[in-house]
Parts: structure tokens; sequence; C-alpha cells
């Protein structure tokens, strides 16, 4: 009798209903229900949080319903993914900016930029174009033109390859043409709603066809990086910046941008542009910077 009475606290702390799960109200249900009918991520993980508070019990069921909808969410833009053609889900953004100037000095500026982006389950695809121009009393100070490509493989959720083909036209440092081919492969160091950091590296090589007609070939290493850091829902910090080591040439660029929403579609930014040349044929370089003021559309 001792041994029985022994456990009997034991007994009467731990209710029979203790393991089983508490099932959901109707109303909790058909709040989170409406939510994912909706179909925005915010607002469904928002719903779900207060559910879990206010019913720990159902957490279990509560996740589960939020699970689902991403499995069928995933599930569905694979399959528009796999059968679409190649011409369609891309988007972009179109970025422009200038000044003109008259009077005592006549100048003239553009800054104008073009990205289109296709994402697929596994590849990617980035082409992306700028200009930017400068003349001031008849003089061209600033004439730099460039064009790229960039397909991306996620071998998985964080590492990928990237592959890349460019060409630069910049008078001002003193090259009519300059090619670039890269591959290489990357990490993503940081997937978070408010920081995206992602760094790749790989071999590299730069053909260039100066201004005086001369050429060369050169073999070298590159890297970058691209930061986006969402400060608040209408304001994005971004820095992007890529590195070339050669022989006896180093290169750097860097873009720095803050970026606010002021429509559906419409942002305005600005960047601060850092370029550097170790050495051209022609001359030792230092830094060359453009600060810029534009107006994005994205579509």
């Amino acid at each position: 009798m001792r041994y029985c009475l022994t456990f009997l606290p034991l007994l009467v702390s731990t209710p029979a209903w203790a393991d089983y799960p508490v099932l959901l109200s109707p109303a909790v249900r058909e709040m989170l229900e409406a939510a994912i009918a909706n179909g925005n991520e915010t607002e469904i993980a928002t719903v779900a949080k207060i559910a879990k508070q206010t019913n720990p019990g159902s957490a279990d069921e509560i996740q589960r319903m939020v699970n689902s909808w991403k499995e069928r969410t995933k599930a569905t833009r694979d399959t528009v993914i796999r059968e679409a053609r190649f011409t369609e889900l891309w988007t972009g953004k179109i970025e422009a900016g200038g000044f003109r100037s008259t009077g005592s000095t006549s100048e003239i500026g553009i800054s104008a930029s073009a990205a289109i982006k296709r994402s697929g389950i596994q590849w990617s695809h980035r082409l992306s174009a700028s200009v930017d121009y400068r003349r001031a009393n008849g003089v061209t100070s600033r004439e730099r033109y460039t064009a790229s490509y960039e397909p991306r493989y996620e071998f998985d959720p964080r590492g990928f390859a990237y592959g890349l083909t460019q060409f630069e036209r910049d008078t001002s440092i003193g090259y009519d043409e300059r090619y670039t081919a890269s591959a290489g492969i990357g990490y993503k160091v940081i997937v978070s709603k408010p920081v995206d950091l992602s760094l790749d590296i790989g071999p590299s090589i730069r053909h260039a066809k100066y201004v005086i007609g001369a050429r060369e070939t050169k073999l070298g290493a590159r890297a970058s990086m691209d930061l986006a850091w969402r400060l608040a829902p209408t304001l994005t910090f971004k820095q992007v910046a890529s590195g070339y080591a050669e022989s006896d040439v180093y290169t750097l660029n860097s873009l720095t941008s803050l970026e606010t929403k002021v429509g559906t579609r419409w942002s305005a930014a600005f960047s601060y542009n850092m370029q550097y040349e170790s050495e051209t044929l022609l001359a030792a370089r230092d830094f060359d910077t453009l600060s810029r003021l534009t107006l994005t559309y994205a579509f």
C-alpha cells in the first residue's frame, strides 16, 4: 500500500488528456484559412503567430496548416516554371537620371541602366546594361558603357555556380573595348528577410583594346559580393562590389545605393559608384567616383 501512495502525486499531477493536442477552435481556423486564401506570406505569418500565442495547445496543427500551404505554393510555382517558355517569367527594372546646365558653362550628363532576370527552379539568368555620359563645353569627360550576362545554377539552397560574360567601354580610362569572361562558385552567407548577402569567386580572362590601338589579354581572378539590407518596408540599402586581380593590374568596382519606394513600381535611389584601375597601358589611375540620383521603374 505504501508503494502505491508513493506514485499517487505523480498520477494526480499528470492529467490523462495532457498528451493529446487541443483541437483548434473553428473561429481561429477560419481566420487562418482566410489568410491562406489571400496568399500573402507576411499576413499568413502574422496570423499564425498570433494564433499560436492565443492557442498554444494547437501550435502544431497551426504549423501544419502553414506548411501545407507552403508545399502547395511551391508545387504550383515549380509547375508554372517547368511549363513556361524561356521568353516568359522575366522581371526587371529600368533606372535613369541626368542633368543639363547652360549659362557660363554648357554641361549635360546622362546616367541610365536596365536589368532583367529570369529565376527558375535551379537556374537563373540575368542581363544588364548601363551608360554614363558627361560632356562639358564641347569636351566629353566621361563615356562609359557596360553590358553583361550572368547565368547561375543553384546546386543547393545556399551554394551556386556562376558564369559571366561582360563588355565595357570607358575612354576616360583609356580603352575602347574590354571583354571579360569568368566562371566560379558562390555561397549565400546570409539569407533572411532583413538581410541577404552572397559572395562568389573564380578565375577570369580579360581582353582589352586601348584607344591607342594596342591590345592585351590577361588571366586573373575575380571575386564579388552582393548585399541587400531592408531597413524598412520601403527602404533598402544595397552594396554590390567586384574585383579583379591580374599579374600587374587590379580593378575594383563598388556601387553603394539607398533605395526608397515611392509607388507600387516606382522607386528613387541615391547611389555612389567607385571604380579603381591600378594601371593601364596609358597611365596609372586613381579612384574614379560618380554620385547619382535616379528614378527606377520595376516590371
